[in-house]
């Protein structure tokens, strides 16, 4: 599976862009780099989406299991094949991440 780059960042952005503060609140003062604070805050929210969509594949497959007639196997398969791409992605950003902070840490100072 290959995830296009330019998609994914653009996504990281407008999800940046969701969490950045209004300008009119004052910011705690002892904040020394806002951007790793975005930062942090966009990535729990990432890795919080993925597990919310794993949480409901598992949740759906359970009461197909059981009998739950409300749901189909297509639907439950959905929520199922949804719930592993989102971890696929997630495991890819967390490589490239891994390879561009060893990558920083090779370079001479």
């Amino acid at each position: 599976m290959d995830v296009k780059a330019n998609s994914l960042y653009q996504e990281m952005q407008s999800m940046i862009g969701q969490t950045r503060m209004p300008s009119n609140e004052l910011q705690p003062s002892n904040e020394i780099n806002p951007s790793a604070s975005d930062f942090s805050t966009m990535l729990k929210q990432a890795v919080d989406g993925v597990n919310g969509m794993q949480l409901e594949s598992k949740d759906a497959q359970q009461r197909f299991e059981m009998g739950d007639q409300s749901l189909s196997l297509a639907e439950v398969m959905l929520t199922k094949e949804k719930a592993g791409i989102a971890f696929e992605a997630t495991v890819q950003v967390r490589n490239k991440v891994l390879e561009a902070y060893k990558t920083i840490m090779n370079m001479p100072v």
